[in-house]
């Protein structure tokens, strides 16, 4: 192995680890606050609604399936909704409308006053993301957001945003990843017995 790969290996390891300690030092109330947020609207009958771009679909789909089927034990389905899984939904808003209003028109068709919208976008300005946040907002549903930028649009329109601020947007879907299956194992606890 050269030098500079073993180099690039271990910065990215390293900023790794730097924001695992950051998440460890100043995020556990935020998790615990999201998963308790999830809890609430699922006792109540609601559902959760997800969606995201690119890597961030893929884990608003990730997490639906999480509690469709199980995280880690057994306990009754939760029902969740990632917006970015029917391609026929996502190509005729897209060609009828506008990509940016891909996830926003599955709110406007889906999204209840007692349901949940999870929302991730790496830069916090994703316009489809956003779109699809002022639906929910306008409906009365509680809106999560995750996000890799502090301050960004998406954090200040989220009633609680979970932020792993990096420069790369890998090191913050990883993080975002730790913190989504810690809140998936907090909220199928609250579930196991029921």
């Amino acid at each position: 192995m050269d030098t500079d790969a073993k180099e690039h290996i271990v910065e990215a390891i390293e900023t790794h680890k730097e924001m695992v300690a950051a998440l460890q030092e100043g995020k556990l109330e935020v998790i615990a606050e999201i998963a308790d947020a999830i809890t609430t609207v699922l006792e109540l009958g609601g559902t959760i609604y997800l969606c995201g771009n690119g890597g961030s679909a893929a884990d608003a789909q990730h997490i639906a399936g999480e509690f469709v089927g199980r995280f880690c034990r057994e306990r009754r389905a939760l029902p969740a909704i990632a917006f970015s899984t029917d391609t026929s939904v996502l190509t005729c808003i897209a060609n009828d409308y506008a990509y940016d209003r891909v996830f926003a028109r599955q709110a406007e068709a889906l999204v209840r006053e007692n349901d949940l919208l999870w929302a991730f976008s790496t830069s916090g300005t994703s316009a489809n993301v956003i779109a699809a946040v002022e639906v929910a907002t306008e409906r009365g549903a509680r809106v999560i957001a995750f996000t890799g930028k502090t301050d960004s649009k998406l954090e200040r329109m989220a009633d609680i945003c979970f932020c792993a601020d990096a420069q790369s947007t890998a090191r913050s879907q990883e993080i975002h990843q730790l913190a989504y299956h810690i809140i998936c194992d907090l909220v199928e606890l609250s579930f196991a017995n029921n």
